[in-house]
């Protein structure tokens, strides 16, 4: 059996693996030692287990990802999520359709501060969808708008996925974060419109809005101006290059801590913030250790080259190859987690899209946006769940039918990013 069918080989078992419930960084781990020793031996496979965790966890950009992920978790428990909701649904929420489109511009917001889809999604379902029932959305829309709206915490910056996609392909995380900026906001827009056309063609989903009381723009100004400011700082000071990736982390890690304090959050609820920030970079550093030693394999077997070989032999062109790798994710998605799905696919797809001629800034912004349909189909899109947990009396297919509107938002905007790459590739040029 030659090397690259021993490569192909492990790759599915990976899969296989992580479909099956084995935590993904362990699956790695495991099929990378296992192919390595078939490859090489015991004793080539223990050097790889003594210096690929190293490698893996030493390199001082990674000290973004806790920073980043202790960012997040003190947004959320800050608090300043209702603050967003309030602002954003004074702004629209007396519009036709107004208070979905109000989450939609929360989550985006909320998103910016604290960079995960779950927190985005757990924390907007608990506010926004009591909302909309009480104004006489139906649970469809209300549950559907909240679990795609969710997502947008994937994509736009700071994003944990585009941290961990930076670190494993060498790209610039600055860079990767200001490319997230137009896509993310054409995300929104798109959302937009997919409540709007979703009402019109189906006005029976929701109600005006009633009148509410006068609005204080003074104290809603107050309570979300810090976080908005905290967001500009970070992005702004990454785009204009006053400060590195791990300086902004920095800024932000320590600006949504002061935030928390500001909120006046008790010992205990700072104490569980800091533990969950450990629990969550931990699990990150271990699944990169798993892919590290899953690299070691995969490069040991020449898998990539033999790919892009046969893909350069082929009639396909590179952007029939695209279509066809992107197509892929969207299927991989169903069953699998985004980062789980990142981790697995980069080692092998990467090398054979930058052979392709393809931007690694552009291809991150397209996987990244890719995995966020991930989230929300079926049957493990994990934001469909983290919807109905923290919703009481949500049926599951209230929720499944909703999104529909929003997966053919994603797919659209997704072949608008493929078609027009200067949508992704403009900002970062003018850095």
């Amino acid at each position: 059996m030659s090397d690259p069918v021993i490569g192909l080989l492990g790759f599915l078992v990976a899969l296989v693996l992580a479909f099956v419930g084995v935590p993904v960084g362990l699956a790695m781990a495991m099929v990378g030692v296992a192919g390595f020793t078939i490859l090489n031996g015991p004793m080539a496979a223990g050097f790889a287990l003594s210096v690929a965790p190293f490698e893996a966890v030493f390199p001082y950009s990674l000290s973004v990802v806790p920073l980043f992920v202790a960012m997040g978790v003190f947004a959320a428990r800050s608090g300043v999520s209702r603050g967003l909701f309030d602002m954003a649904n004074a702004v629209v929420g007396r519009l036709r359709g107004g208070v979905a489109i109000a989450t939609i511009g929360a989550c985006a917001l909320f998103g910016a501060i604290c960079g995960s889809s779950l927190a985005t999604a757990a924390t907007m379902g608990r506010i926004a969808v009591p909302e909309m029932r009480r104004v006489g959305y139906a649970d469809s829309i209300s549950a559907g708008t909240v679990a795609a709206a969710g997502t947008l915490g994937v994509l736009i910056p700071p994003s944990v996925l585009l941290v961990i996609y930076a670190l494993l392909t060498e790209t610039s995380i600055g860079q990767l974060f200001i490319a997230a900026l137009i896509p993310g906001l054409l995300a929104v827009a798109l959302y937009v419109l997919a409540v709007v056309i979703t009402i019109r063609i189906r006005p029976n989903l929701v109600r005006d809005a009633p009148p509410g009381p006068a609005v204080d723009w003074y104290k809603l100004g107050l309570d979300v101006m810090p976080a908005l400011l905290l967001f500009a700082v970070v992005i702004g000071g990454l785009y204009l290059g006053l400060f590195s990736p791990t300086e902004a982390a920095a800024i932000g890690a320590t600006g949504a801590f002061l935030l928390a304090l500001a909120k006046r959050i008790s010992a205990s609820d700072l104490l569980s913030a800091a533990l969950e920030t450990v629990r969550t970079s931990a699990m990150i550093f271990f699944i990169l250790i798993g892919a590290a030693l899953f690299n070691f394999f995969l490069e040991s077997t020449g898998l990539s080259g033999l790919m892009s070989g046969w893909i350069g032999q082929s009639d396909l062109s590179p952007i029939s190859v695209m279509l066809i790798i992107l197509l892929f994710y969207v299927v991989l998605g169903c069953f699998m987690d985004a980062l789980s799905m990142i981790l697995l696919t980069i080692p092998v797809v990467f090398p054979l899209v930058t052979g392709l001629g393809f931007d690694p800034i552009w291809f991150g912004i397209i996987v990244v946006s890719v995995a966020e349909i991930g989230l929300i189909t079926p049957p493990i899109g994990i934001n469909l769940f983290i919807i109905q947990g923290v919703v009481s009396r949500l049926r599951q297919a209230d929720v499944m039918r909703g999104v529909i509107p929003f997966i053919v938002a994603d797919i659209v905007r997704i072949l608008l990013l493929v078609a027009f790459p200067g949508l992704v590739l403009l900002l970062p040029s003018m850095m």
